[in-house]
């Protein structure tokens, strides 16, 4: 198994299991009143109440477009890429960068839309046209 757990803030618990629970379809693990872990797509995700939320750095450059930096996300298969873009714009989640093909005709051409948890974090989901090409 080589998934990833990655800890992160959130503002409160209801409104992060509404996100990633009833919009992504993220299963719920262990939790207490002031954390919560999901099953982010085999990922360990572990949302942690606090009030401190740095600013956001809109520094990345990708393909010419700004995006926020830190970020986090998933790398999906189209269909499921497809399946998450359209519960996110069933739930009217506004897209900070909305779905789109990067490098298109281009070695890495992919899927991409970014959107932000209900806390304000940034997500990236992103699929590959060619899996075989994720680190080229």
């Amino acid at each position: 198994m080589a998934s990833f757990h990655y800890a992160f803030k959130v503002k409160d618990i209801e409104s992060t299991r509404k996100f990633y629970i009833e919009i992504l379809g993220c299963e719920e693990g262990r939790s207490t009143d002031s954390w919560i872990d999901f099953n982010f797509f085999d990922n360990q995700l572990s949302a942690h109440i606090s009030d401190d939320f740095p600013e956001l750095d809109y520094c990345g450059k990708v393909d010419g477009i700004s995006v926020p930096i830190p970020h986090f996300g998933c790398l999906l298969d189209k269909a499921l890429f497809e399946t998450i873009r359209k519960k996110l714009e069933s739930a009217q989640i506004d897209f900070v960068v909305k779905p789109q093909t990067r490098y298109e005709g281009k070695v890495g051409e992919q899927l991409t839309m970014f959107v932000f948890d209900f806390s304000g974090n940034p997500l990236e989901f992103k699929a590959f046209t060619n899996a075989e090409e994720i680190f080229k």
